[in-house]
């Protein structure tokens, strides 16, 4: 009000100063300062993207039933015919939208941990590739993030590749949800999926699939690291099959989202954990985060901890079409080797000590 007051004694003196000028000097005053408000829009970012994985498909078909005892039943009617013709529409490439992939929300979800995609080396665009993302995490921010958007920049680092992150497939039976991760390029982890963009989408096709999966998830907490790979060989076979190149990526501090209650190894609660992971095909976490106004509280809200993803040397794999086991183990061998290398080629710079191991399960 003082400031107010004198731009207008200012103006019957004649000095020159005006209200409006003096009206520019407010917003300091009455709104919280800019770097707070860019916190509160990362916040809202990264908050928006947990609820929707957690209960958009859920909310909309609940919605999408209630319609159909409502006057609005012909509206639900359309979608779910819609829906019938569109089934397979996920399992043929999808349809991403790279409008919604350079949304602005992106960058504050970007911005909020922060999130950073480093490439080690170039990929031909006359190649296909099965990119082996590790850690899981609770909800692979880094591996959304990075192939999911164009917040951290890929299509310009890797130009002429299209990422397409695999997920599970049960999320593209649900409505909404499924074209929304669609317009981001996110395909279902399933074999039609990914057979369709290694065989029948041309080349330069990137899919990422998170190889320790829901099971990873069960154990991962801050500090820890750990794979589940040893015997996970089927994305080696499939690699193989279709003369798709393997590419290692690590991202570090993808586990330090989250706090998560690991239950211990032969108890009821655990075996509880793992039937529920096995007939839901994800793992009911016990995690949390921080809470949305206080830091030191709990919620939902992830703790903001840098996450660095390394994408690392593609190894070259030739296409055999009935591969023995002997080459899988072959290759598989040569993948895990690749990945330890690039796990401790970069440790250091990222926070762990030089005598920090991966262990892989």
């Amino acid at each position: 009000m003082k400031t107010i007051l004198a731009a207008y004694s200012g103006v019957l003196k004649g000095t020159g100063c005006s209200i409006l000028s003096a009206l520019q000097d407010l917003p300091s005053a009455l709104w919280p300062c800019r770097s707070k408000m860019e916190k509160h829009l990362q916040v809202i970012s990264v908050l928006q993207w947990v609820i929707t994985f957690l209960a958009l498909g859920a909310a909309c078909t609940v919605l999408l039933l209630y319609m159909f005892c409502t006057e609005c039943w012909l509206i639900a009617a359309v979608y779910t015919a819609w829906l019938i013709v569109d089934w397979n529409t996920p399992k043929q490439g999808g349809r991403r939208s790279s409008w919604v992939r350079s949304w602005t929300v992106w960058t504050y979800f970007r911005d909020y941990f922060p999130i950073r995609l480093i490439k080690t080396h170039n990929l031909l665009p006359s190649r296909n590739y099965i990119f082996g993302y590790h850690p899981h995490g609770i909800f692979c921010f880094g591996a959304f993030c990075n192939f999911g958007t164009e917040a951290t920049g890929f299509s310009k680092k890797f130009p002429g590749i299209k990422p397409s992150l695999a997920t599970l497939a049960g999320n593209f039976r649900l409505p909404v949800l499924r074209d929304y991760l669609m317009s981001g390029g996110i395909c279902p982890v399933n074999r039609n999926s990914i057979d369709y963009l290694l065989s029948c989408n041309g080349t330069g096709n990137a899919v990422i699939i998170v190889v320790g999966g829901a099971a990873e998830s069960l154990n991962c907490a801050p500090g820890m690291n750990s794979v589940i790979l040893k015997n996970r060989k089927g994305f080696v076979r499939l690699a193989l099959q279709k003369g798709s190149d393997l590419v290692p990526v690590y991202s570090f501090g993808e586990n330090d989202a989250y706090k998560q209650v690991i239950l211990e190894e032969g108890t009821y609660s655990r075996a509880l954990q793992k039937k529920l992971q096995k007939i839901l095909g994800f793992a009911p976490c016990l995690f949390h985060g921080c809470g949305l106004f206080f830091g030191n509280s709990w919620g939902f809200v992830p703790y903001s901890k840098p996450i660095t993803t390394i994408v690392g040397e593609p190894i070259t794999v030739p296409k055999i079409e009935n591969p023995s086991n002997e080459i899988v183990d072959l290759y598989h061998g040569m993948y895990i080797q690749s990945l330890l290398c690039l796990f401790d080629k970069y440790k250091t710079r990222f926070g762990l000590k030089e005598n920090d191991v991966l262990h892989i399960q």
